[in-house]
């Protein structure tokens, strides 16, 4: 009985299955660090962040107040703002 040929084809379906986890693996870092790279620093809801995360930081508060906003971008900007006014 000749093997060679099944050798072969699990060779290379190892080979794709390892390239494709490691193309996904290198493309997940790039998508969070463009999502935390936006600049919200001109939205309004970012300024209201960075004001509630100052005074939370300067009244030893962890995030005290819980804001809901209707747009997913404006809860972003507002996260954005809380965190970088909180360090």
């Amino acid at each position: 009985m000749n093997v060679r040929p099944y050798v072969w084809v699990l060779a290379v379906a190892l080979g794709m299955g390892i390239t494709g986890v490691t193309l996904r693996a290198a493309a997940s870092p790039f998508s969070q660090d463009q999502a935390q790279s936006q600049d919200y620093s001109k939205n309004k809801n970012y300024r209201v962040g960075m004001r509630d995360g100052k005074d939370d930081k300067a009244h030893n508060k962890d995030h005290s107040r819980k804001r809901n906003f209707k747009k997913d971008d404006d809860q972003k900007a507002y996260e954005a703002g809380y965190q970088d006014g909180h360090r």
